[in-house]
């Protein structure tokens, strides 16, 4: 087996303002490629990114679906310190919503579980 990595599929066109949000919440992260649709218009066919060290896949769909995200599958991301914490609960939580507002919740002293605008859930956590 070469590889398992999660699989981004958005629509309407929206899958380089999600790269782009995301590059910005995670410093040091990187488109590793990216390929167009052919059709002028219809975004990013395929895209790998590599956010702090996961490799993800990340592609507008060419043709609507009656489904999208759902927050039972999410990325889950552990940092170290709060104020990387907080950062990230505001930056990928602006324009989505809140799950789970920041809180110490017993499992941990502070984790925050948030949809972003693009309907990508991420649950945040400073174990």
């Amino acid at each position: 087996m070469a590889a398992i990595r999660p699989f981004l599929m958005f629509q309407g066109g929206v899958a380089a303002s999600a790269i782009e949000l995301y590059l910005s919440a995670f410093p040091g992260s990187r488109v590793v490629s990216s390929t167009p649709h052919p059709a002028p218009g219809s975004g990013i066919m395929l895209a790998e990114l590599e956010l702090a060290g996961l490799r993800i896949l990340v592609s507008d769909s060419a043709v609507s679906h009656d489904f999208d995200f759902t927050p039972s599958s999410s990325l889950f991301v552990d940092v170290t310190e709060r104020a990387e914490l907080e950062w990230l609960v505001a930056t990928l939580g602006e324009g989505g919503g809140t799950l789970m507002p920041l809180d110490n919740y017993g499992f941990s002293t502070a984790f925050a579980w948030v949809n972003d605008r693009f309907g990508v859930s991420w649950q945040l956590n400073r174990p």
